[in-house]
């Protein structure tokens, strides 16, 4: 079923009610819950584990280039500021280390159906850097044809022969950072970047072939009102993406450093920021987009709109994605894996990075092994996330549990949510209703058992 912005009802007074502070459940544990009992050697073990049962998954792999040229007060990813093109190849040598150990303790196919380079910049490395990663990759990985091979993309840093070498290089996806067009609000988040630059890279990428431009866009920073944020919509329209992210800024300034640079002031009101993002979902759904859930919008013909429509949309740590089964592979600073019934996560710095693989040790710095109340849980959040709703009878066969008896409190728990039209529970499904798909967030969390072992949210920022 396709959603669309009748489906979608934008309740502002509900979404007062029951916004709340909690995570985007990219995964489930969420990162915070990992321990540091999980190291390098469960990880090896775990990749040598993929063929138990026969089962042969396919790979999805991620690679996180930390630098960037200039920093982004809003930003709270793990990053490095720097114009030292230096650091990047001494990074890049080491993780060409290990790609090579990750790989060696890997069973089974290598065959990989999903490539990202997230950051940081992506695009900061050298054109020579680029061709070299992409090499030390396929030494060990075979990148099948037709695969979803992405990039994470500043049009500030970019030219349309960096976007030709991109092609070039075998990437078919591209992610725009935009943020906002209005000036002052650039300004103040230190984001400079004009409309001819986006609107060259995106064309760019339309001539080298890539089948999917993605644009981000962030409601919610400093000097944004509904009238400057409908300007930069407009503009976003006229560009025609095919997927957009438009996510809420959360300022804390006590876990990110760089937003203690914005001026508190300046940011919008709460309502405010309510009434930027009901035009955004106006806008987009007015101009034929798909509501996808959270913050993400596609076209429909987009394959993230295509699976959604077909079950097969699942959630990861890019967020959505059409590649449930694959098993995560990730490499540099502070990535995250997710390989059979694990996750873990690399350590945070550089320094940390080149001393564990000098060592001989993958840099895992913590992870979790899921038991089976943590996949039983992962299947329900995912499915709420990803399609609305949940098909009770398919989870009690594919978990062998009585589905009210099991969850008997968070049934109870959803009753208000349930008074309240946020869903619909009855003996075979629990379905989110129009004017719960924005709070699809808060009706998971109420499945997420470590939360209701420990109410300390203030970790999260707040869900709108």
């Amino acid at each position: 079923m396709v959603t669309t912005y009748q489906e979608l009802i934008f309740d502002p007074q509900l979404i007062r009610r029951f916004d709340v502070n909690g995570p985007r459940y990219t995964s489930y544990p969420t990162a915070d819950r990992f321990v540091e009992a999980f190291d390098a050697e469960d990880y090896c073990m775990w990749l040598g584990r993929r063929t138990i049962g026969g089962i042969s998954r396919a790979l999805s792999l991620y690679f996180h280039i930390p630098f960037c040229n200039t920093i982004c007060y809003y930003c709270a990813c793990n990053k490095i500021i720097t114009k030292d093109h230096g650091r990047s190849a001494k990074y890049l040598k080491y993780l060409g280390k290990e790609l090579a150990m990750q790989a060696a303790a890997l069973e089974g196919s290598h065959d990989v159906v999903q490539l990202h380079w997230g950051g940081g910049t992506p695009t900061f490395l050298s054109k020579d850097e680029m061709r070299r990663l992409m090499d030390m990759t396929r030494q060990h990985f075979r990148l099948v044809p037709n695969g979803e091979y992405s990039i994470e993309v500043d049009p500030r840093k970019v030219d349309a022969e960096t976007v030709a070498l991109l092609g070039e290089l075998g990437f078919n996806r591209m992610s725009v950072g935009v943020q906002d067009f209005d000036p002052a609000v650039q300004i103040a988040v230190n984001r400079i970047q004009t409309l001819d630059e986006t609107r060259l890279v995106i064309e760019a990428a339309r001539t080298n072939g890539f089948k999917s431009v993605s644009v981000d866009l962030i409601y919610g920073l400093p000097k944004q009102n509904v009238i400057s944020f409908n300007r930069t919509l407009e503009e976003i329209i006229r560009l025609s993406p095919d997927r957009l992210s438009i996510y809420n800024y959360a300022h804390l300034p006590g876990l990110a450093k760089p937003q203690r640079r914005i001026i508190e002031s300046e940011l919008p009101t709460p309502d405010a920021k309510l009434q930027i993002l009901q035009l955004a979902i106006r806008r987009l759904t007015d101009a034929g987009y798909v509501f996808i859930g959270m913050d993400h919008f596609a076209k429909p013909d987009d394959e993230l709109a295509v699976a959604q429509r077909q079950g097969r949309l699942h959630r990861n740590f890019q967020g959505y994605s059409t590649h449930a089964e694959a098993d995560l592979m990730a490499f540099g600073v502070s990535s995250i894996s997710k390989v059979g019934p694990t996750y873990c996560q690399n350590v945070k710095t550089l320094d940390e990075y080149y001393d564990s693989l000098d060592r001989g040790i993958l840099p895992v710095v913590r992870g979790i092994e899921l038991v089976a109340d943590d996949l039983l849980r992962r299947s329900i959040i995912q499915a709420l996330m990803c399609h609305f709703v949940l098909s009770i009878e398919s989870i009690e066969i594919a978990h062998l549990i009585d589905f009210k008896s099991y969850f008997a409190p968070e049934l109870a728990a959803l009753r208000e949510m349930e008074q309240a039209g946020l869903l619909k529970i009855d003996k075979q499904w629990i379905s989110v209703e129009p004017r719960g798909r924005m709070l699809v967030r808060n009706i998971a969390m109420v499945f997420d058992r470590y939360l209701r072992t420990d109410r300390e949210r203030t970790r999260y920022s707040k869900v709108i």
